[in-house]
């Protein structure tokens, strides 16, 4: 047994120090030297202040804002401690339910939008964290934003287009606008810094 005890525990120590020490350094260093801005959070900065993330929603609710995908996550939206679906399946009666009163809240929010609802404003992502929405979900908002902005619908639909990003690198996904991003701009234009 003794024998066995010295290469186990020296196997085990190269095995700790390699694993827990040297790759996690090594990628950390190529990550941050390859995509310094994504290692670092993604940190959207206002007023020198950090106010939010690109890559994770934020919720908001006033109907001055563009509102994002809905959160699974509980007890409170877009909480990245608590990442995850809603698990409820296509069939299951309590998503329908749930759809039915979202599309209710959103035809209340803005009984003029005529347009179809968006299924990205009435469902959660997978992560639920999502912070990006389709630009049919965005255009469905103009109406509701202008009017609580005191705007012209083309104003606000022309901040939208200028906030829709592409497919990644012009193949993967789909197009999407970036919450976050597209509010902070309407708060800049409603302050003259745009």
């Amino acid at each position: 047994m003794k024998t066995l005890l010295r290469p186990m525990l020296s196997l085990f120590v190269v095995l700790s120090v390699i694993t827990g020490l040297v790759y996690p350094l090594v990628v950390t260093g190529i990550g941050r030297a390859a995509f310094s801005r994504e290692t670092a959070g993604s940190l959207i900065y206002r007023d020198g202040k950090a106010v939010g993330s690109s890559l994770i929603g934020q919720n908001f609710d006033e109907p001055k804002y563009f509102w994002g995908r809905l959160s699974a996550t509980a007890p409170m939206p877009d909480n990245a401690m608590s990442s995850g679906g809603s698990n409820f399946g296509p069939l299951n009666p309590a998503l329908a339910d749930a759809v039915k009163a979202r599309i209710a809240a959103l035809r209340e929010a803005d009984p003029s939008a005529t347009l179809p609802v968006p299924g990205d404003l009435v469902t959660a992502s997978a992560s639920g964290l999502d912070p990006a929405i389709s630009p049919a979900a965005a255009d469905y908002q103009v109406t509701r934003v202008a009017k609580a902005r005191d705007l012209a619908p083309d104003t606000v639909r022309s901040l939208v287009a200028r906030y829709t990003e592409g497919r990644q690198w012009g193949i993967f996904g789909e197009p999407r606008v970036n919450v976050l991003k597209l509010n902070l701009a309407l708060d800049a234009l409603a302050h003259g810094r745009i």
